[in-house]
């Protein structure tokens, strides 16, 4: 009597009406010669041949040959047959009349009808009902049930949820094991986002390492769900495993889950392609996700054909990007305009974005309106781009205000952009605490701005490390302590190595304090080809000691011509050598007018030696 027992399917399941891809198909003559086999044994009065025969014909969709058997071995008390009969008239469109069959199946012991009944007063709104009838399924070990069950229990905030939504994962239901892996990872990244805050180390550690547990379990189930075929456990599984830097295996699931249609992974497979260098491949996946309506894998062909100054089919991906609720559509329609030179329709993308709240269009829209000189239309932007988040309007709103002179404020708002790692902010935060003689704070933010990569203030570091440094005796005994590069010379140099202009003066003297001519020679000559006065005139005073005069002598010219006095005084002094009184004299007068005070009068003194000799 139990034959096809609980195996019945439950409506909306689809396994009568459609068999699973999971399950082998049957051989069609062994499946007409066991049809023929039962028919002959339910027309002998077979009840259970009668249960088998009605669950094969409603399996292929012949309700009128499936109805009279099914009632017929319902009326003999096969509970499968009862639970099948529910399933036909509830295809045929009587849902009461399938219920009513249900419930005797149902309290017969059939997990597979408690779930269907379930579902018919769940759908009806009767909640109590429902939860009565999907946990009798669930208790009974059905999948269907735990699940439906969980969902119910979920919708309603129950805490219980979890544990039917993990039984039913553990009895091969695909999407339990997906919406247990989701919500697993969410508590992780809460998890995580504690562990980041102020509850002290120990605190940090528990949070950190529980987030990490559960993680690793969310991953277990994504595999589980991905492997059944759940498309958007595949999507996930992939991301966990790019994030993890696994892009072999993460490609392999991103693959899977776009073939079976998930537009998200076919975004993501496109990345992952373009990323190894397969641009054209990666443009196939995008296009095949664009078309089903990804806005991220349309930005992304924009971006290509912009790349390849195919403006006009950029504009259209964009276009098609901003059609699928993508706002940085939008946003990159603005940045095309920009950069072709349509400042209006720039300006008018950019606003569509920023108020669909798009912070980087708020933060470009801005800095539109201010290159325009509409200061107090730009503020508001840059404020509003720094609320929700934009580093990059908070540095700009802080030159705004130091512009206006209103330091206080503009330093607020440097500091805002640093703690969050912009380099030119901690920059100038930097500054404003050297200023301010706040030397411990200085050093810390130029570190952490040195250390993004700004030249400046790797050199203001070094400038800070540098007048700490202990003067050297020249009597000390022992090797010199200028054969050994300091950290704030270290730091010179990687100024230096950037093109800084006064690093690179300060490596060379450096260098030459060590007698490195070579090294000095080339750091000098580095600073004053970029246009250094100091580079070139101390350029030229090596130059002058190594014997070349003539060499110095273009460089000091240089140095003077930028208004270095001591070159101008210089020069003074070589063509006076010369004989070249007159033009001695015009460099004098000049290094005169150019300073500093001890130049000056130099130069004075000098000038007047040679206007008495010119005109003796």
């Amino acid at each position: 009597m139990n034959v096809m027992g609980d195996k019945a399917t439950l409506f909306e399941t689809g396994r009568f009406v459609q068999p699973s891809g999971e399950e082998p198909t049957r051989d069609e003559a062994a499946e007409a010669a066991e049809e023929a086999r039962h028919r002959l044994q339910a027309e002998a009065g077979d009840v259970e041949s009668m249960s088998v025969l009605g669950a094969l014909l409603l399996r292929r969709g012949d309700l009128d040959g499936a109805e009279p058997q099914l009632r017929a071995a319902t009326a003999a008390g096969d509970r499968a047959a009862a639970n099948n009969l529910g399933v036909l008239l509830h295809q045929r469109g009587y849902p009461d009349e399938a219920a009513g069959w249900w419930r005797i199946a149902a309290v017969a012991g059939s997990a597979a009808a408690a779930h269907a009944l379930g579902r018919y007063h769940r759908e009806r709104g009767d909640e109590p009902a429902a939860e009565y009838w999907l946990r009798q399924s669930a208790e009974q070990g059905h999948a269907l049930g735990a699940y439906a069950l969980a969902d119910l229990l979920e919708h309603r905030g129950d805490p219980g949820a979890g544990r039917w939504m993990r039984a039913a994962a553990e009895r091969g239901h695909r999407e339990a094991a997906y919406r247990l892996a989701r919500a697993l990872d969410r508590r992780a990244t809460g998890a995580e986002g504690e562990a980041g805050g102020d509850n002290g180390v120990a605190a940090g550690t528990d949070a950190g390492t529980e987030a990490e547990t559960e993680t690793e379990e969310a991953e277990q189930w994504y595999r589980q769900a991905a492997a059944r075929g759940h498309r958007r456990a595949a999507l996930h599984l992939g991301a966990i495993l790019e994030k993890r830097g696994a892009l072999k295996e993460a490609g392999r699931w991103y693959l899977t889950s776009a073939k079976d249609g998930e537009a998200r992974a076919a975004c993501a497979l496109g990345f992952l392609l373009r990323d190894a260098g397969d641009t054209e491949s990666a443009a196939v996946w995008w296009l095949r996700a664009a078309q089903d309506g990804d806005g991220n894998a349309a930005n992304a062909l924009g971006a290509l054909h912009a790349e390849r100054g195919e403006t006009q089919t950029a504009e259209r991906w964009y276009r098609a990007a901003l059609d699928a609720g993508d706002d940085n559509g939008a946003y990159n329609l603005g940045l095309l305009c920009a950069e072709q030179g349509r400042t209006a329709q720039a300006e008018q993308w950019y606003r569509r974005a920023a108020y669909a709240g798009h912070r980087e269009a708020a933060n470009a829209l801005a800095i539109l309106l201010l290159q325009v000189g509409d200061t107090s239309g730009a503020e508001p932007w840059f404020s509003k781009a720094a609320e929700a988040g934009s580093v990059d309007a908070a540095f700009n709103l802080g030159i705004l205000y130091a512009g206006r002179g209103e330091d206080g404020v503009a330093l607020r708002c440097y500091e805002r952009a640093a703690a969050a790692g912009h380099t030119e902010a901690a920059l100038q935060v930097g500054i404003a605490r050297l200023r301010e003689g706040d030397e411990a704070a200085a050093e810390r933010h130029l570190r952490c701005a040195a250390g993004g990569g700004s030249a400046e203030a790797a050199y203001r570091l070094a400038a800070v490390l540098d007048a700490r440094r202990p003067a050297v005796s020249e009597h000390e005994l022992g090797e010199s302590s200028l054969n050994v590069k300091t950290e704030c010379e270290e730091w010179y140099e990687r100024a230096a190595s950037q093109g800084h202009r006064r690093a690179q003066v300060r490596v060379g003297m450096l260098a030459a304090a060590r007698g490195d001519v070579v090294e000095a020679a080339r750091w000098y000559r580095a600073a004053a080809e970029a246009g250094s006065r100091n580079g070139a005139f101390n350029l030229g005073l090596l130059l002058a000691r190594e014997g070349s005069e003539p060499e110095a002598a273009v460089w000091w010219e240089r140095a003077a011509d930028a208004g270095h006095g001591r070159a101008a005084l210089r020069l003074a002094l070589v063509y006076a050598r010369r004989g070249e009184l007159a033009v001695g004299q015009q460099w004098a007068d000049r290094a005169v007018a150019l300073g500093p005070a001890e130049v000056t009068e130099r130069a004075e003194r000098l000038r007047d030696a040679l206007r008495e000799e010119l005109s003796a």
